[in-house]
């Protein structure tokens, strides 16, 4: 029986992000199903807050009984509250260019008073202004164009108030750090970095220190692992580490 992978997308982007993973998959060997998160894409039609346990409630309303699960930046510090709160279910957990959290107090109010910026900025001005603003920050500055254009026409697909509410709900600086909880992880665990993401690396190399079961993989590429290298994370999420 084919292996279920859940796919969990980044910030501002939908399930299609995961397009060209999932092209590369083995279907006789895995069945993946890349889902839209709450506030992203076609998942924008549930009334209350966003917030980490709707996110767990909506992937574990979603997937199998027992699964993969693998994600990307916001979509990694989704799959990590998935795992936490359900590591019966999680056969292996992948988290892509993904941090557990700001532990700095202080650092952490600050990004929170960002995010919320952002927030403001999401129902303020042109979407298309702030898709280019999100863009053209130093996180995705080394990507080949070609990444750009794929990313900027997925943020298209999702709905600029809806991306308000999820930054003020799930954004960063809103998120309790979950560094404290990593050693409770018994499943398998693979981290994947891109080489030029540098900060991500270091953290990478931290978060599997804190596991007892956990691998660190660095790929060619920037942040946008799954746009600009989905061959990799295809064979990693796949569970064919090197």
């Amino acid at each position: 029986m084919p292996e279920s992978v859940v796919l969990l997308h980044g910030f501002a982007g939908t399930r299609r992000a995961w397009d060209g993973v999932v092209a590369r998959l083995d279907p006789e060997r895995y069945r993946p199903l890349a889902l839209d998160l709450p506030g992203h894409g076609e998942a924008t039609d549930a009334e209350g807050p966003i917030t980490f346990a709707r996110c767990v409630e909506s992937v574990l309303a979603r997937a199998p009984e027992r699964f993969v699960v693998c994600g990307y930046s916001l979509g990694g510090r989704v799959a990590l509250h998935v795992a936490l709160a359900a590591p019966e279910r999680v056969s292996r957990l992948v988290l892509v260019s993904c941090s557990p959290g700001i532990e700095d107090q202080g650092e952490r109010a600050a990004r929170l008073a960002a995010d919320r910026r952002l927030a403001d900025d999401l129902e303020r001005i042109p979407f298309e202004e702030f898709i280019e603003r999100w863009r053209t920050q130093p996180l995705f500055a080394s990507e080949p164009s070609e990444v750009g254009r794929l990313a900027r026409e997925d943020m298209r697909r999702n709905d600029p108030h809806a991306l308000a509410a999820v930054m003020r709900g799930i954004g960063t600086g809103e998120m309790q750090p979950l560094w404290p909880r990593l050693g409770e992880l018994r499943m398998p665990v693979t981290v994947i970095v891109g080489e030029r993401d540098q900060k991500f690396l270091a953290l990478g190399r931290r978060v599997v220190e804190l596991m007892s079961n956990g691998q660190l993989s660095v790929v060619s590429g920037g942040h946008g692992l799954p746009l600009e290298n989905p061959g990799s994370l295809a064979r990693l999420a796949g569970g064919l580490v090197d």
